[in-house]
Protein backbone atom coordinates (compact mmCIF):
# COMPACT_ATOMS: atom_id res chain seq x y z
CA UNK A 1 0.00 0.00 0.00
CA UNK A 2 1.19 3.80 -0.84
CA UNK A 3 1.74 6.01 1.71
CA UNK A 4 -1.05 8.51 1.95
CA UNK A 5 0.20 10.32 4.88
CA UNK A 6 0.29 13.16 3.17
CA UNK A 7 -2.84 12.95 1.30
CA UNK A 8 -5.90 15.73 1.95
CA UNK A 9 -8.88 14.04 0.96
CA UNK A 10 -12.40 15.69 0.50
CA UNK A 11 -15.42 13.79 0.96
CA UNK A 12 -18.56 15.31 0.25
CA UNK A 13 -21.83 13.07 1.32
CA UNK A 14 -24.88 14.29 2.58
CA UNK A 15 -25.36 11.14 4.16
CA UNK A 16 -23.53 10.71 7.95
CA UNK A 17 -22.54 6.86 7.40
CA UNK A 18 -21.06 7.30 4.08
CA UNK A 19 -19.19 10.07 5.14
CA UNK A 20 -18.03 7.70 8.20
CA UNK A 21 -16.73 4.89 6.25
CA UNK A 22 -14.53 6.81 4.00
CA UNK A 23 -13.50 9.11 6.58
CA UNK A 24 -12.14 5.82 8.76
CA UNK A 25 -10.26 3.82 6.06
CA UNK A 26 -8.60 7.42 4.95
CA UNK A 27 -8.03 8.41 8.41
CA UNK A 28 -6.66 4.59 9.17
CA UNK A 29 -3.80 5.40 6.53
CA UNK A 30 -2.56 7.98 7.49
CA UNK A 31 -4.27 11.18 5.21
CA UNK A 32 -5.78 14.08 6.16
CA UNK A 33 -9.59 14.22 5.91
CA UNK A 34 -12.02 17.06 5.51
CA UNK A 35 -15.77 16.28 5.05
CA UNK A 36 -18.57 18.23 3.93
CA UNK A 37 -22.38 17.39 4.01
CA UNK A 38 -23.20 19.70 0.69
CA UNK A 39 -22.02 20.81 -2.59
CA UNK A 40 -21.83 24.28 -1.08
CA UNK A 41 -19.73 23.56 2.11
CA UNK A 42 -17.41 21.11 -0.48
CA UNK A 43 -16.93 24.98 -2.87
CA UNK A 44 -15.60 26.19 0.66
CA UNK A 45 -13.03 23.84 1.82
CA UNK A 46 -11.76 23.27 -1.72
CA UNK A 47 -11.12 27.19 -1.93
CA UNK A 48 -9.15 27.37 0.92
CA UNK A 49 -6.66 24.27 -0.16
CA UNK A 50 -6.95 21.79 -3.34
CA UNK A 51 -7.11 18.28 -1.91
CA UNK A 52 -5.13 15.21 -3.22
CA UNK A 53 -8.57 13.78 -3.62
CA UNK A 54 -12.06 14.64 -3.84
CA UNK A 55 -15.05 12.41 -3.56
CA UNK A 56 -18.08 13.56 -4.23
CA UNK A 57 -21.84 11.63 -4.04
CA UNK A 58 -23.56 11.85 -6.55
CA UNK A 59 -27.06 12.17 -5.33
CA UNK A 60 -27.01 15.22 -3.32
CA UNK A 61 -29.88 17.29 -2.07
CA UNK A 62 -29.65 21.11 -3.36
CA UNK A 63 -26.57 20.83 -5.99
CA UNK A 64 -26.14 17.22 -6.90
CA UNK A 65 -22.50 15.99 -7.73
CA UNK A 66 -22.92 16.71 -11.45
CA UNK A 67 -23.96 20.04 -10.99
CA UNK A 68 -20.50 20.19 -8.70
CA UNK A 69 -18.20 18.83 -10.92
CA UNK A 70 -19.25 21.32 -13.80
CA UNK A 71 -18.69 24.15 -10.82
CA UNK A 72 -15.34 22.68 -10.22
CA UNK A 73 -14.21 22.28 -13.96
CA UNK A 74 -15.10 25.24 -15.06
CA UNK A 75 -12.59 27.07 -12.52
CA UNK A 76 -9.25 27.15 -14.11
CA UNK A 77 -7.43 26.08 -10.58
CA UNK A 78 -9.53 23.53 -9.84
CA UNK A 79 -9.70 21.50 -13.37
CA UNK A 80 -6.64 19.26 -12.98
CA UNK A 81 -8.39 18.57 -9.00
CA UNK A 82 -8.94 14.76 -9.27
CA UNK A 83 -12.55 13.87 -8.53
CA UNK A 84 -13.81 10.57 -8.17
CA UNK A 85 -17.42 10.04 -7.75
CA UNK A 86 -19.51 7.61 -5.29
CA UNK A 87 -22.78 6.72 -6.47
CA UNK A 88 -24.91 3.24 -6.03
CA UNK A 89 -25.69 3.81 -9.88
CA UNK A 90 -22.86 1.76 -11.49
CA UNK A 91 -24.35 0.44 -15.03
CA UNK A 92 -22.36 1.18 -17.92
CA UNK A 93 -24.81 3.83 -18.54
CA UNK A 94 -24.20 5.54 -15.47
CA UNK A 95 -20.32 4.85 -16.08
CA UNK A 96 -20.42 6.73 -19.09
CA UNK A 97 -22.50 9.68 -18.02
CA UNK A 98 -19.74 9.65 -14.43
CA UNK A 99 -16.78 10.05 -16.60
CA UNK A 100 -18.40 12.39 -19.35
CA UNK A 101 -19.51 14.69 -16.79
CA UNK A 102 -15.55 15.01 -15.87
CA UNK A 103 -15.56 12.75 -13.09
CA UNK A 104 -11.94 10.62 -13.35
CA UNK A 105 -13.20 7.30 -12.08
CA UNK A 106 -16.10 6.14 -9.79
CA UNK A 107 -16.87 3.58 -6.53
CA UNK A 108 -19.50 2.01 -6.41
CA UNK A 109 -21.54 2.03 -3.26
CA UNK A 110 -21.98 -0.02 -0.74
CA UNK A 111 -18.14 1.00 -0.12
CA UNK A 112 -15.61 -1.36 0.82
CA UNK A 113 -13.55 -0.78 3.53
CA UNK A 114 -11.31 -3.23 2.77
CA UNK A 115 -10.84 -2.33 -0.89
CA UNK A 116 -11.64 1.52 -0.74
CA UNK A 117 -8.04 3.24 -0.36
CA UNK A 118 -6.70 0.86 -3.40
CA UNK A 119 -10.07 1.52 -5.65
CA UNK A 120 -9.29 5.23 -5.00
CA UNK A 121 -5.19 4.72 -5.90
CA UNK A 122 -6.03 2.83 -9.49
CA UNK A 123 -8.59 5.11 -10.21
CA UNK A 124 -5.94 8.04 -9.73
CA UNK A 125 -3.50 5.84 -11.44
CA UNK A 126 -5.24 5.15 -14.72
CA UNK A 127 -6.19 9.05 -14.60
CA UNK A 128 -2.12 9.71 -14.56
CA UNK A 129 -1.59 7.11 -17.47
CA UNK A 130 -4.88 8.97 -19.60
CA UNK A 131 -2.95 12.61 -19.12
CA UNK A 132 0.69 11.13 -19.58
CA UNK A 133 -0.68 9.80 -23.36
Amino acid sequence: MEDLSQWDVVIVDDEPDNVGVVELVFQFHGATVRTATSAADCLKLIEKTIPTVLLVDIQMPVMSGYELIQVIRSRAEWQTMPVIAVTAHVKDEDREQIMTAGFDGYIGKPISVTTLADEVLDILRDRKQRHDD
